[in-house]
């Protein structure tokens, strides 16, 4: 039995974060599943327009998530140096920085909701409830990063049980407000977008709250200091480009499972589904690691780095193989509850046989991306996400032009992204983290 504080105690620490916080992730989709819910017994229409704005707004989220990512790893090394009012007044200039973006983006939404609509090619009985569901949730979207930059501060600060409550109350305020709104006050559709514009507020309010006082405690100043908004965006934007390599493959894989047929897109969509509920898992170890890697940095303490990057990976290993065996073993079960298409049930169940024998694989990456972002290692993750997207298009180019369609071609598909791709991340991140060039001691 290991009762080092390197193996029993270091477990307890990242079960500690990855818990909570994978609870939080889990909750963030329960937003679009409300409005769905609700907005689907308004109509078709209502339902497509729906579908074509929360892409919109999913997606546009999804490339500042920087903000969480970059705050975590700062705060973290400033509160492991023993800097509680720098690891603060960081966490305070990631949210006037998301503050800033978030106008500039709602201003840019409201002004242009309808052109974005137009250029995604939706029909003239789609576009209209498109455009309602954008401009009713554009006043969130300042919430929304708010709530991203005080999570990354709260995470870096060793705190993921109060984002995960956060969420969870603004999702049920969610639900009753989007049902009041939509069903009670008669808005439609643009009332299903204010009450996630509302939810979302709030949960910034209350987030920001939690780091404002622990601020006003230790007497940090509240005023945006320029410099320190600056250095935020500057340690923000590598991992952007990292997110959109990202965001390019995932796409790219979209538009092959299109070319390969009705029943593969079909069938892609719910391996695709189970993929992003597998991911939660994978994404809270990375969120631990985020933080326990930038404490450990700041506080000059490598051994204790080391032994968290070892104990993550483990944990991410054990974590794939288990939900890749549940995947795996249920995927025929699974199917239909997605469709009654016997046709795309098999090709769907094929598909998750192969992300369940791929996930151990997949877990390195997701772990490693952590470990690097908590030692803002940025502009290297940068240059990962752009190798192994370099290396992913050859594999996808060949499935386009090679793979039969139906079944065997999902499959050829799920091999090159699950096995290909996330290989190619896991390994350019692993080369990295093997050696001690990232493990930079200290605050800075």
């Amino acid at each position: 039995m290991d009762d080092t504080p390197t193996g029993r105690s270091l477990d307890r620490r990242i079960l500690d974060l990855a818990v909570p916080a994978l609870g939080a992730l889990v909750a963030e989709p329960l937003f679009i599943l409300i409005d769905s819910a609700v907005v689907g017994h308004l109509g078709t229409a209502q339902l497509a327009g729906l579908t074509l704005a929360s892409t919109l707004l999913v997606t546009t989220v999804a490339l500042f998530i920087f903000l969480a990512y970059a705050t975590t790893g700062a705060v973290a090394r400033k509160l492991g140096a023993g800097d509680e009012r720098g690891a603060l007044a960081l966490g305070l200039d990631g949210m006037w920085l998301a503050l800033l973006l978030g106008a500039v983006l709602l201003v840019l939404g409201l002004a242009g909701a309808d052109h974005v609509v137009a250029w995604m090619g939706a029909s003239a009985e789609v576009a209209p409830h498109a455009v309602a569901y954008l401009r009713a949730s554009m006043p969130g979207i300042p919430g929304m990063l708010v709530v991203l930059a005080a999570t990354g501060a709260l995470r870096g600060l060793q705190d993921t049980k109060t984002p995960l409550r956060v969420a969870v109350i603004g999702a049920i305020a969610n639900a009753i407000g989007s049902v009041t709104l939509v069903y009670g006050l008669h808005l439609g559709i643009a009332g299903s977008g204010l009450a996630t514009a509302l939810a979302q507020i709030g949960m910034a309010l209350a987030l920001g709250w939690v780091v404002v006082r622990a601020a006003l405690v230790r007497q940090v100043s509240l005023r945006p200091a320029v410099g320190g908004i600056l250095n935020n965006a500057r340690a923000g934007f590598p991992l952007l480009v990292r997110t959109l390599t990202l965001r390019v493959a995932i796409l790219l894989t979209v538009a092959c499972a299109t070319a390969l047929g009705e029943v593969p897109l079909a069938a892609h969509q719910v391996v695709n589904s189970v993929w992003g509920l597998a991911a939660f898992a994978l994404d809270a170890l990375a969120i631990a690691a985020q933080a326990l890697v930038g404490h450990g940095l700041g506080a000059r303490q490598p051994d204790t780095v080391r032994a968290v990057v070892r104990r993550c990976l483990r944990w991410g290993t054990i974590a794939g193989a288990a939900l890749g065996a549940v995947i795996a073993g249920l995927g025929w079960l699974l199917t239909p509850l997605f469709t009654s298409d016997q046709t795309v049930q098999h090709a769907a169940a094929l598909g998750l046989v192969v992300i369940g024998v791929l996930l151990p694989v997949a877990a390195w990456p997701y772990v490693l991306d952590g470990v690097l972002m908590g030692a803002g290692d940025g502009a290297y993750l940068a240059w990962a996400g752009g190798i192994a997207l370099v290396v992913y298009l050859p594999l996808l180019l060949a499935v386009w032009a090679w793979a039969p369609g139906g079944a065997l071609g999902l499959v050829w598909l799920w091999v090159a992204f699950a096995g290909g791709y996330m290989l190619a991340r896991a390994a350019t991140t692993w080369l990295r983290a093997r050696g001690s060039a990232w493990m930079v001691l200290g605050a800075a």
